[in-house]
């Protein structure tokens, strides 16, 4: 294949008296004019060769076909209200509706998908008062991390003057009294700066209703602590403003607090971020955790911050083998989801930590919801699974029933197909664990197309979940392998680290092993092979590709972080460090350069097939990390097989993408499969 000509620049870093070429730094400029034409070459190749496949548009109407039915999230209530959210069809953005009784007929409160033509524009962020009577709300456009939040009356449904802009990494908190909200925000940019300059300095903000932002109240601000980032919740009572500090993506934090029913200064209740606390409510003076203090799986404790000294602190909820996940308390007893190889189970227990129900589930599957008052009788939350659509369940506290709030309808038989659970050993021994998918009818024979996909960091965990894109590859014939690698949270705070920093070769080995486990048990062949991955999983098979390159016949890295030493300089990156190390640490380099797909390419190596995807504008994750992999794969790549890049316009890192360009993606990346995995029929 040819590929568009790429300059390559005499660049050269001394990093640690280590001599770093880095020939495509100018793509790092993604808005010059040179840049704007490489994109367009590149995306030129990319779809002249997509569009050659005959199989695309059938698997883009297929896509579509199944996509058209109607999504639900849990309602939650507020005042006399309810609330939730819906995306109807193959609408691009999720709507959200408010409902005065659960029997009456729904109106639409917050319609993003009338805020532009072609559905760039997303609700990413709400905060309701306690009343129910307005809310703030979020809009993000092309994927950016960056929000405008406004205000709107939810009798009315109309906006009023507020307008908040340089918000991000938020959550909106609203004060008893209705009149205003607590959010966090950045100082303004500079223009240049605006979509890749690193982010420092989060502050704490109080917004009065129908004053300008220029006069919100700064509640709070670090300015010895520019990595610091904080959350702000107040709590049920209305008493205490609890304010959770994080540096980067550390799971440890830190927790302060201020009385604002006396409008006390802002204590620090727990520093030094010796583990992760997460606020679950209070009564009075004593304040609810759930936390991995002294327990790797996490259990519920309660601080007295009258007596808030460490011998003084209760355990409500020991840690046990299974890790918790989350904890909320509705009627007055805690509602504890808990994580059993990789997969939900929940617990009902009493405020004091007694254990009095186990809540049935439909099946292995993941959970979500349960909010809710202390006060409340009932709540709601989402059942899901590989082939089971969100189901939203109301649960009634008090007679322990569950009932069906709404149940979708897709057009396929979920019983044409088999989800298990296998455990195999990584390099070191490690047990790990892995889901797969795939038709009743599939042949173990060593020859089935076969997804592989994994995560692995910052102790996210991969929990099943339906996926119209998983399954139209599963109607395909295709086998769908989901890893849970270390570096992720299934198995509490040792399995994140067993992940981190200089233990990150461990998520490479256990994907590699995955893929051998898949290979020895004849369910694929390395002719047959893909994995993927997004973000930190973009690295992941960035990084696996280049240790194996024999082992996989295609690669889907997305929105990856390829160049690892240069990831802490733009945007949010500087957080990562949390779980890569730094590149500006001694130590941190040798291990970071070992693995950095960027720099482990070798010339003339017969690399995979691989279809690279990212935005033109993700400022999560800076876009020239797969523009500078893509160009140097190209000069390396000594095989025959394509080396593509897709590159998305007006598109981030995913969050409030719409609909349309998610269908479009889904069919270009499965389509390469059917292509490059030389797969029959679809």
């Amino acid at each position: 294949m040819k590929y568009p000509p790429t300059k390559r620049s005499d660049v050269i870093d001394n990093l640690h008296g280590v001599n770093i070429p880095d020939p495509y730094r100018w793509l790092e400029d993604i808005d010059s004019e040179e840049t704007r034409n490489w994109i367009e070459a590149q995306n030129k190749l990319t779809f002249d060769f997509l569009n050659k496949i005959p199989a695309r548009k059938k698997i883009n109407s297929r896509l579509s076909e199944l996509w058209a039915y109607d999504k639900y999230s849990p309602p939650f209530k507020r005042g006399n209200r309810y609330f939730y959210f819906k995306q109807q069809g193959l609408q691009n953005q999720v709507v959200l509706y408010k409902m005065d009784s659960l029997n009456d007929d729904p109106q639409v409160l917050i319609d993003p998908n009338t805020l532009s033509k072609d559905g760039t524009i997303a609700l990413t962020g709400i905060s309701i008062n306690e009343d129910g009577s307005l809310i703030a709300y979020g809009l993000s456009s092309s994927g950016s991390d960056w929000q405008e939040w406004h205000v709107r009356d939810v009798e009315s449904r109309r906006d009023l003057d507020d307008h908040l802009k340089w918000v991000k990494f938020n959550n909106s908190s609203w004060s008893k009294d209705g009149r205003g909200f607590y959010y966090c925000r950045y100082n303004e940019p500079k223009e240049s700066e605006s979509f890749k300059g690193a982010n420092y300095y989060h502050k704490l903000y109080y917004h009065t209703i129908g004053t300008p932002q220029s006069e919100d109240k700064l509640v709070y601000e670090r300015p010895d602590e520019k990595e610091w980032l904080f959350h702000a919740q107040v709590t049920r009572d209305s008493q205490f403003l609890i304010i959770n500090v994080s540096s980067g993506t550390k799971r440890e934090n830190n927790i302060f607090y201020k009385d604002i029913s006396s409008n006390s200064e802002v204590i620090e209740l727990l520093t030094g971020f010796e583990a992760e606390f997460m606020f679950i409510s209070n009564y009075g003076s004593k304040f609810y955790f759930m936390t991995d203090f002294d327990a790797e799986r996490s259990r519920v404790i309660a601080i007295d911050i009258e007596r808030p000294e460490r011998e003084n602190w209760q355990e409500i909820i020991p840690e046990c083998d299974d890790t918790l996940q989350d904890v909320r308390i509705v009627n007055h007893q805690m509602i504890a989801v808990y994580m059993h190889d990789a997969y939900n189970v929940v617990k009902v227990f009493s405020r004091d930590g007694e254990f009095i129900r186990n809540l049935e589930l439909p099946g292995i599957g993941t959970v979500g919801g349960f909010a809710g008052r202390k006060d409340d009788t009932e709540t709601f939350y989402l059942f899901t699974g590989f082939t089971m659509p969100s189901v939203i369940y109301r649960h009634d506290m008090k007679s322990t029933q569950t009932t069906k709030f709404r149940k979708p309808d897709v057009d396929f038989n979920p019983d044409g197909f088999i989800t298990k659970q296998v455990f195999y050993h990584s390099k070191d021994g490690t047990r790990i664990p892995m889901f797969i998918v795939h038709k009743k009818d599939v042949n173990l024979d060593g020859s089935n197309p076969t997804y592989l996909y994994g995560y692995g960091g910052f102790g996210i965990s991969l929990t099943p979940a339906f996926s119209v894109v998983n399954l139209v590859w599963l109607e395909m014939g295709g086998v769908l392998a989901i890893a849970n690698l270390r570096g992720g949270g299934e198995y509490g705070k040792a399995w994140h680290e067993g992940g981190m920093k200089a233990n990150r070769q461990n998520v490479f080995d256990d994907f590699i092993a995955a893929a051998e486990w898949l290979i020895e048990n004849k369910y694929t062949n390395s002719d047959k092979l893909a994995i993927g991955g997004g973000s930190n999983g973009g690295l992941l098979v960035g990084a696996c590709m280049t240790q194996r390159p024999g082992l996989f016949r295609a690669c889907m890295p997305s929105v990856g972080v390829m160049d690892m030493l240069r990831f802490h300089r733009f945007t949010i990156g500087w957080a990562w460090t949390s779980d890569y190390g730094s590149p500006d640490d001694p130590d941190d380099f040798k291990t970071i350069l070992a693995y950095s797909p960027l720099h482990n390419l070798k010339d003339g190596t017969k690399y995979p097939s691989v279809l690279i995807r990212t935005g033109d504008h993700d400022d999560r994750v800076f876009p020239a990390h797969s523009f500078k992999f893509a160009a140097a794969l190209q000069r390396a790549q000594g095989g025959d097989l394509p080396t593509l890049i897709r590159i998305e316009t007006k598109a981030g890192h995913g969050m409030g993408k719409p609909t349309s360009k998610i269908i479009q993606e889904a069919a270009d990346a499965w389509a390469f499969l059917v292509e490059t995995l030389g797969m029959d029929t679809v």
